[in-house]
């Protein structure tokens, strides 16, 4: 499980301080020009989604976002322990992410936000990337050996017991 830990945590933090970093980077080079920004900012995290997902999904399933892990647990293909402790790593490497980057671009650490990012079309958002635009490998959960096995979607699927591709 610690493993897993560490490779969630690495991974929500690298996207974290890029969505975040590139924001800020964005606004820097834009010139005021909203759309540069917004798409300076796309390109990176679209990047960056693609590199950590294909890193870590072998490792910890590639949540990197606690509605992902609460999705999984749903479903259940997530012990209700295991999305408890991802969803713990989650939040703290998303902080760790977030400060990361206010400090490689000289700002105050921590900050509180100055826009209201709230409302049905936010929510809605939200779960739709979550749920649908970003291909999730799932999980299976050998409880006895306390491990799991991860396939991605679409490519292959392995028994649980021997580990061997079906």
């Amino acid at each position: 499980m610690a493993r897993r830990l560490a490779g969630e945590f690495m991974g929500t933090l690298l996207l974290l301080a890029t969505v975040v970093g590139s924001g800020i980077m964005g606004e820097q080079l834009s010139g005021g020009n909203a759309a540069i920004a917004l798409l300076g900012n796309t390109i990176a995290t679209g990047a960056i989604l693609v590199v950590i997902i294909l890193m870590f999904a072998p490792v910890s399933g590639a949540h990197f976002n606690p509605a992902v892990t609460l999705t999984f647990l749903l479903r259940r293909e997530i012990p209700a322990g295991a999305a408890a402790a991802y969803c713990v790593t989650q939040v703290a490497a998303g902080l760790a992410g977030v400060w990361l980057a206010h400090g490689m671009f000289g700002l105050e650490i921590v900050q509180t936000s100055e826009n209201s990012r709230s409302g049905f079309g936010q929510w809605l958002a939200e779960g739709v990337a979550d749920l649908y635009a970003r291909p999730e490998p799932t999980m299976e959960w050998d409880t006895a050996a306390g491990d799991c096995v991860v396939h991605e979607a679409g490519c292959r699927m392995v028994n649980i017991e021997t580990r061997q591709p079906l």
